[in-house]
């Protein structure tokens, strides 16, 4: 089966490393400035940019780089420490949203990206207050 024959990847759909870095570097400054977000992220935010290009590099179906490096990503796990809320959760998506209009991502293929990431979005909510 050659390569246009089976269907790609998301990770491959998007752009692949390339992609990943410019929606990750399009997206943290968004995250910082937002009033919900930003207190929620440390100052040097590369180690969390890093983390996120692993992260984002796998879970869209490129190689396991994050597994490789902390082994498996247990996301809510990793952000039961932090207060998210709903309405933190909708903030996240929406400077996702903001990011991938950003890099130039096709209307449809963000709608699909966006799609994939609400389901973890929501999944990591651990708190109804807007403490």
């Amino acid at each position: 089966m050659t390569r246009e024959e089976r269907e790609l990847t998301f990770y491959e759909a998007i752009g692949g490393e390339a992609a990943i870095r410019s929606i990750v570097e399009a997206f943290y400054p968004k995250v910082q400035a937002h009033p919900l977000l930003g207190p929620l992220f440390p100052e040097d935010i590369m180690p969390v940019m890093e983390k996120q290009y692993l992260f984002l590099t796998q879970f869209f179906g490129g190689p396991p780089l994050y597994s490789g490096q902390y082994g498996h990503p247990m996301m809510r796990a990793r952000h039961l420490p932090f207060p998210i809320t709903p309405e933190r959760a909708d903030a996240w998506l929406g400077c996702m949203a903001e990011a991938l209009e950003e890099t130039g991502m096709e209307r449809e293929l963000r709608l699909a990206v966006l799609e994939r990431l609400k389901g973890p979005a929501y999944h990591f909510v651990n708190t109804h207050s807007n403490s």
